[in-house]
């Protein structure tokens, strides 16, 4: 098969190269190394440094390689920074995404999207969430991500495309920058591994369904490979993991006893989410396989070899 990811040398987008070049497709990546790493990429894989809000440069390249599935995760990823200036998260969540439609279009290809389900649903819903719950996303980054799913369902009825958006847990894993504010669960292990008090925003007991990156890149190559008509999927645990709880279970695999200072709650956050991902279990078969102490064991270790 011949593949292309945005956002390819990034976290998640990384970790899926490696599954794709192992499983024996060409792929071809997009990204613009704003936050990516191009020591990621193996030499067999070409890499174009450019922006997805970039549309000629996107199409031509689209138009080259002339893929069969696009997976699409470069994007705005941070709450925070969409609070702030709402417009670059829009120009690249939607412009972007826009951008990787339009030529997927052009040249017959699937795109399988990175949404968020964290993000989308907001508080006082339906927990576990399903699919059908009509979002009241809390901060612009949701808007955008919500935006761009209504553009990618609305190919597939204009032009009977078979595209995918996949509702995303908070993903964590190897690769997750330690040093930002994205990852809470790299932030913990970074900060264990030295030895020093993490910072928890609010009374830590907020709730996100948290995933391991093995469990979400399962989940792109089933929908890689999906036939059916269902154009939006949950992908999550379907419970609810609170911040002091990761801390626990960070302090378990690095043998700490790590205290956190507390903060303000941060704005654009919303309390708890879970999944409920009985959709993708039932059409991509997909379930979620590995446990919070087994993947922060694993991040933890990763992290400090």
């Amino acid at each position: 098969m011949r593949a292309l990811i945005t956002g390819g040398a990034g976290f998640i987008g990384s970790h899926l190269l490696d599954r794709l070049v192992a499983d024996g497709h060409t792929v071809t990546v997009i990204d613009d190394l704003s936050s990516g790493d191009r020591t990621r990429i193996p030499d067999q894989v070409t890499l174009h440094t450019v922006d997805v809000v970039d549309t000629a440069a996107v199409t031509a390249i689209i138009e080259q390689a002339r893929p069969e599935v696009i997976y699409h995760l470069a994007a705005q990823i941070s709450v925070r920074y969409s609070v702030t200036d709402p417009h670059r998260d829009a120009l690249v969540n939607i412009n972007g995404t826009l951008n990787v439609v339009a030529a997927a279009t052009a040249v017959g290809a699937r795109v399988i999207m990175a949404s968020t389900g964290g993000a989308m649903y907001g508080d006082g819903v339906q927990m576990p969430t399903p699919e059908t719950v009509l979002p009241q996303t809390q901060a612009p980054y949701g808007i955008s991500k919500y935006c761009a799913e209504q553009y990618l369902t609305l190919h597939n009825r204009l032009y009977g495309g078979r595209h995918i958006a996949l509702r995303l847990g908070n993903v964590f894993g190897p690769r997750q920058d330690p040093h930002g504010e994205a990852g809470v669960v790299a932030i913990f292990c970074g900060l264990a591994a030295a030895g020093k008090a993490p910072t928890v925003f609010g009374d830590g007991k907020q709730t996100r369904d948290y995933l391991y990156i093995a469990d979400i890149v399962d989940a792109f190559v089933a929908a890689g490979s999906y036939t059916g008509t269902t154009a939006v999927f949950n992908i999550g645990s379907g419970t609810g993991t609170s911040v002091l709880e990761l801390l626990d279970a960070v302090n378990a695999a690095a043998g700490t006893d790590l205290t956190p200072e507390f903060a303000p709650a941060r704005e654009g956050e919303w309390l708890h989410g879970a999944l409920d991902s009985t959709v993708a279990a039932s059409e991509l078969g997909w379930r979620a396989t590995i446990s919070i102490p087994d993947g922060i064991g694993r991040t933890y270790t990763e992290l400090t070899k």
